[in-house]
């Protein structure tokens, strides 16, 4: 079933009709703090006299979020009799509203993510609150169990509504539109020469990426148009890569995440930067079934997809978005850093790239997406 998108127009005048024709009757709303900033929030705070809809709030979660809060969400869902969950905010909210609804009926006895998930028809509804992740459209989410990190997947817990909100990207810091954008726009790439990569997700990613490319500069001043079409490429890009998943982009980003200080998607954007040069000069490393011959083409028709006449001038423009957005490349702490990064990388994710790395080629590019002091 698609995914229905809800525009926030006219005073959520949609939403008022998706409750109505669902008989909605009370909401499970998964939330931050900052959802009080937002103006949805006075949209909620009157549904009891608009429509005599209840709302329960559930916020007692925080970043990458425990077990044990998605464990009290779900109770609390059930003991509430509640119709269906909204989750306001990045993927935190998101990921802790998935799961509930993932673990709904299972047996409590038991550790939820071990046990098969039995599919039900809850409604689970989201609102991005940033243009980059795309979790509102895809089977994943994360949480942890004792410091341990939990990479839930099923496909039931996809949402079945999205709510568009240009406000909620009005007040994001500049760094972080900036790296939630380009988080979206390294979805979109990685998805396109994934070797899972299909008809469907490819047009997902040409779509995400033409947006991107012709939106940049009125996201990047805020604007409405901007804005909302930045959630739309976002979600594109969020559906490409629930079919795809990640490559080697992702997967050597996630060290320099945390070892750097870094966002996201500003380290997604620093690894794709010197790997996609890499690659389509070693595609005779090709690990895609489909052979050196589909990669050496298929990166020809992405130079297209970005409006470039050829596969180099389309690696240039993707590092000329970078110098443009001032994306700061961070000089390497310790020599020793460069060990600790290549053996933090995902082996499935790297299956899931088009071009054979060894540990040595890891290495190379750790060494050129980092400023080396020495």
């Amino acid at each position: 079933m698609d995914q229905v998108i809800i525009f926030a127009h006219q005073n959520y005048s949609a939403l008022d009709s998706f409750f109505i024709s669902n008989k909605i009757q009370k909401v499970f709303l998964v939330h931050t703090k900052s959802f009080l900033n937002f103006k949805i929030s006075k949209y909620f705070a009157s549904l009891k006299e608009k429509l005599g809809i209840d709302i329960v709030s559930f916020t007692n979660f925080h970043p990458n979020p425990d077990y044990d809060s998605v464990v009290e969400g779900e109770k609390l869902f059930r003991e509430t009799n509640c119709d269906c969950i909204i989750a306001v905010g990045g993927g935190s909210s998101i990921d802790v509203a998935k799961c509930i609804k993932l673990y709904m009926g299972l047996d409590n006895n038991k550790l939820f993510f071990e046990q098969v998930p039995i599919p039900n028809d809850i409604k689970l509804i989201v609102a991005p609150t940033t243009a980059g992740t795309g979790s509102e459209a895809t089977r994943y989410a994360v949480i942890y169990y004792k410091g341990e990190k939990q990479s839930i997947t099923h496909d039931t817990c996809i949402p079945s509504e999205v709510i568009f909100d240009s406000a909620f990207l009005h007040t994001l810091p500049d760094y972080q539109r900036k790296s939630t954008m380009l988080d979206a726009l390294c979805h979109s790439l990685e998805a396109y020469w994934s070797v899972n990569s299909t008809a469907e997700s490819k047009t997902f990613s040409e779509k995400a990426i033409n947006i991107i490319l012709e939106n940049l500069d009125s996201y990047l001043r805020n604007e409405e148009k901007g804005n909302y079409n930045m959630l739309m490429a976002a979600n594109l890009a969020g559906k490409a890569i629930n079919i795809t998943q990640t490559t080697a982009g992702h997967a050597m980003c996630y060290k320099l995440t945390s070892m750097y200080g870094i966002a996201h998607g500003h380290a997604a954007a620093l690894c794709v930067n010197k790997l996609w040069p890499f690659m389509v000069n070693n595609t005779q490393k090709s690990n895609d079934a489909r052979g050196k011959e589909y990669l050496d083409n298929m990166f020809s028709q992405l130079a297209q997809i970005m409006g470039c006449k050829s596969v180099k001038e389309a690696t240039v423009k993707f590092s000329s978005i970078l110098q443009k957005l001032n994306i700061e490349i961070p000089n390497v702490k310790n020599v020793d850093d460069f060990d600790m990064l290549k053996i933090s990388v995902n082996p499935v994710r790297i299956k899931n790239n088009p071009i054979k790395l060894t540990e040595e080629d890891i290495n190379i590019l750790y060494h050129q997406i980092l400023r080396n002091k020495n």
